[in-house]
């Protein structure tokens, strides 16, 4: 069950595109690098998690630079699924930057969601392999996420994308897990979110796996 190439990146950058139109005015030095990076992120996605990282340094009591330099190097890592010696290096890495957030922020849905997609870039690359290694670590993460944050439409949308591709794997029914899709975008059309840089990516994924479903 291999996610379409760089789905997750480009829908990602369009949801961000759109998120941070408008904010060109008076900046601190954590605005214009975060911004720095997302631009650089649509040309070489492990230069923008250099540079994430390197902001992640100089705030080193906030979640979000980690957060990314991982997201970074996991949308990524979907694209060099074939690749398995620079895909491990590229997830261990972003694990270590996942590690950093988490110990900033404990209990974060949203590291959780992102902890998921790592185990997901894994069984992507080799289901027979980390399936059973990591498949149950995926849905409890997700549970977890679930009962933390109920309407966070990233948990509900991830969970059901998750859920219908072990479904289509195994020749299961799908239209089960379409309707949390359905439930996902009711979320993502109020959802706002934390501050200017917090999560805010999904609703086109959303659309596009509903689709699939119809």
């Amino acid at each position: 069950m291999k996610p379409k190439k760089m789905t997750y990146f480009k829908l990602f950058i369009i949801g961000l595109a759109i998120s941070l139109t408008g904010s060109l005015y008076a900046q601190t030095n954590y605005e214009k690098g975060m911004e720095k990076a997302f631009a650089l992120w649509e040309i070489n996605a492990i230069e923008a998690s250099q540079l994430f990282e390197r902001i992640a340094s100089a705030e080193p009591e906030n979640w979000l630079p980690p957060y990314y330099a991982a997201e970074t190097l996991i949308l990524d890592g979907f694209s060099k699924l074939d690749n398995k010696n620079v895909l491990e290096s590229q997830l261990n890495l972003a694990q270590t930057f996942l590690n950093d957030a988490t110990a900033i922020s404990k209990n974060n849905p949203e590291i959780m969601v992102m902890q998921a997609l790592l185990y997901t870039v894994y069984v992507a690359s080799d289901g027979m392999t980390y399936g059973m290694m990591y498949g149950g670590k995926v849905i409890a993460l997700y549970n977890q996420a679930e009962k933390l944050a109920p309407n966070n439409p990233r948990v509900v949308l991830n969970k059901a994308g998750w859920e219908i591709g072990g479904a289509s794997y195994f020749g299961q029914d799908i239209q089960p897990f379409c309707k949390d899709l359905e439930r996902a975008l009711e979320l993502f059309a109020t959802f706002k979110p934390e501050s200017q840089f917090a999560p805010n990516w999904g609703k086109e994924r959303a659309e596009e796996l509903l689709k699939d479903c119809k």
